[in-house]
């Protein structure tokens, strides 16, 4: 199962290029630049590790390039995404984040369904990767 979180995530993975070209859309627009990785992907685990710094007043798109590059030398088995943050007054905050990389086999999620009382349904969702110790998930 393909994780669908973030901006482009129903479209086939980026290439290098493509991350290029949709950083600098962030930068042309005087976003600040994060490089972000995790091992659970949940979609209520909205704080993924950082890597490094955020990048502001970045005026290259390859530098973040570079740095996905890096992120996936060390963690290429982790999902890792790159986010844009506004801080323009009245916004401050996420204005594009998107997936740039996956890991090899992404087990998914299982939803589970409970009765409560009133004939009423509770759901909850829970990622299989957490079957396994954190660092060992992928």
């Amino acid at each position: 199962m393909k994780l669908r979180q973030g901006t482009f995530s129903f479209l086939p993975d980026l290439t290098d290029a493509e991350i290029h070209t949709q950083v600098q859309y962030c930068i042309d627009n005087g976003w600040a630049v994060s490089v972000e990785y995790t091992d659970d992907p949940h979609p209520r685990n909205t704080y993924w590790e950082m890597w490094g710094h955020p990048m502001f007043d970045n005026p290259d798109a390859a530098a973040v390039v570079f740095e996905v590059n890096e992120c996936r030398k060390q963690f290429g088995d982790y999902y890792i995404r790159v986010i844009a943050f506004d801080s323009t007054h009245g916004w401050e905050s996420i204005k594009l984040s998107f997936i740039v990389n996956r890991p090899k086999d992404e087990p998914g999620f299982h939803v589970s369904r409970e009765e409560v009382k009133g004939r009423s349904m509770r759901y909850s969702i829970k990622s299989y990767a957490t079957d396994k110790p954190e660092g060992k998930r992928y």
